[in-house]
């Protein structure tokens, strides 16, 4: 079957929202009469994640996968692998409701002018440290690739499946932070790109992952693993070139 719409949302230790999260998702989806599907990647939450998961097992909109815990960023890859076999767009978004599904209806309408719609998280509270690294990640995919996505690393981004899957090829699975990547490639390539403003709204269950000197030991990653695949991706191009000339 051919989707109009995959959504991709990995989940780490969201047991007390997901439920909730999962089925708003559904039904504003079915609302909008869009043939879709959820993919739900439960990254080895060692919380009772899996267990509300089966709560979904007859729902075939709703496919749960329970993987071994490899990250946020390669759990995501995992999901864009899969989505891009069988559907014409991909959407990923996280599982804290940071950014509800009551927006997505925005994105969804615009998205035949465009190959990428990006919600930039509009009233976002961060402290200094995530300030500054978000500043850094988006100089740096400017001078990297190109400008054009305002809010590079966002989770809550809208993408035409012929486009993501010709550029996921080329990033590793370990990848910590793809979706920067993922950005700056759009923009590189020259691709018709959207940013509209999506209210952000700080998570209310569960907590934050990454916080201090794991940050920035994280986005030392991030750059670094964005270096690293723009050279990678940059000589495919040109080898590419080459084998058609």
């Amino acid at each position: 079957m051919t989707y109009s719409l995959t959504v991709v949302m990995p989940i780490y230790n969201e047991h007390e929202c997901i439920e909730q999260v999962l089925q708003s998702w559904h039904d504003t989806l079915a609302a909008l009469q869009i043939n879709f599907r959820i993919l739900a990647l439960n990254d080895g939450s060692t919380d009772d994640t899996a267990k509300v998961l089966q709560n979904f097992a007859d729902n075939q909109r709703i496919i749960a996968i329970n993987k071994k815990n490899s990250g946020h960023g390669p759990t995501i890859l995992k999901g864009y692998r899969q989505a891009v076999k069988d559907a014409k767009w991909v959407f990923q978004c996280d599982s804290d409701n940071e950014m509800g599904p009551e927006h997505f209806k925005k994105l969804w309408n615009e998205r035949q002018d465009y190959d990428a719609v990006f919600g930039i998280r509009s009233g976002r509270s961060q402290n200094l440290g995530r300030k500054t690294i978000s500043f850094t990640s988006r100089l740096a995919i400017k001078y990297l690739f190109a400008s054009g996505v305002t809010d590079v690393n966002t989770p809550y981004r809208l993408i035409r499946s012929i486009i993501l899957k010709k550029i996921i090829v080329n990033i590793p699975d370990n990848t910590f932070a793809p979706n920067i990547i993922i950005s700056g490639i759009i923009a590189k390539q020259g691709h018709r790109i959207l940013n509209l403003p999506v209210p952000h709204q700080n998570r209310q269950t569960g907590t934050v992952s990454i916080t201090n000197l794991k940050l920035w030991r994280s986005a030392g990653v991030a750059l670094w693993q964005t270096i690293i695949a723009r050279n990678l991706i940059y000589s495919s191009c040109f080898d590419e070139e080459n084998h058609l000339n």
